[in-house]
């Protein structure tokens, strides 16, 4: 792995982090996180290796950089959703996920399945809440996924939501699809190869021929 912090420092920091901000009589201490950290590093590593960008990039090998918010915060969350899906302590879950909302101003819920490989572009604002992702999701700042009447959205693979946008409640979006800027979905559906533009009572279509090229395989 090629981190920019080795995986005990990078551990500690995080712990540090965490114990800074949530300062209560509940300290997180080492052992209660690195029986599954190794397999959180696995994950970002698959997933933002696949990212083909020169911030991820170094002689053209992946390196993850701690003091890129960008990585961190696709780490916090892969870190919560790790712990949570092994089971561990529901507030140690609690505080990784609300340490990831102060430092980057995300909202990615421990419990919410996003997909093994995506990446995030300055995502201030953003909710990545209850939905079925695919991979290749490309998420910019401000926008929002979720549900409306208790019904969530089914994601396609490769797709980009450019900033400010929506996609809420019984959407279906298919593959290579685009969310234009400020652009908002509900309970609709999308084909594949298209862009979206507007809203539910405005909004008209795009065909999308370029696939993101963000992403490498």
């Amino acid at each position: 792995m090629n981190f920019s912090l080795k995986k005990q420092d990078l551990l500690t920091y995080t712990l540090d982090q965490i114990n800074t901000f949530f300062p209560d009589d509940k300290e997180i201490k080492t052992l209660q996180i690195n029986k599954f950290f190794n397999y959180t590093l696995e994950r970002v590593e698959h997933c933002l290796s696949k990212v083909n960008n020169k911030y991820y990039l170094n002689k053209k090998k992946f390196k993850f950089n701690h003091l890129n918010s960008d990585h961190y915060c696709v780490y916090l969350y892969f870190l919560s959703n790790s712990l949570y899906n092994n089971k561990v302590d529901k507030k140690i879950c609690e505080k990784t996920y609300y340490l990831n909302k102060l430092l980057n101003g995300v909202d990615m819920f421990y419990e919410v399945e996003l997909p093994d490989i995506f990446h995030v572009v300055h995502p201030l604002g953003t909710i990545l809440g209850r939905a079925k992702y695919s991979n290749f999701l490309t998420v910019y700042q401000n926008c929002t996924v979720g549900s409306n009447t208790k019904k969530s959205p089914s994601l396609g693979k490769y797709l980009t939501l450019r900033p400010g946008s929506a996609i809420l409640g019984n959407s279906k979006v298919g593959n290579n699809c685009q969310m234009a800027s400020k652009a908002i979905m509900i309970d609709q559906k999308l084909s594949d190869n298209t862009t979206y533009f507007g809203n539910p009572k405005n909004f008209f279509l795009k065909k999308k021929l370029k696939q993101n090229d963000w992403f490498k395989i």
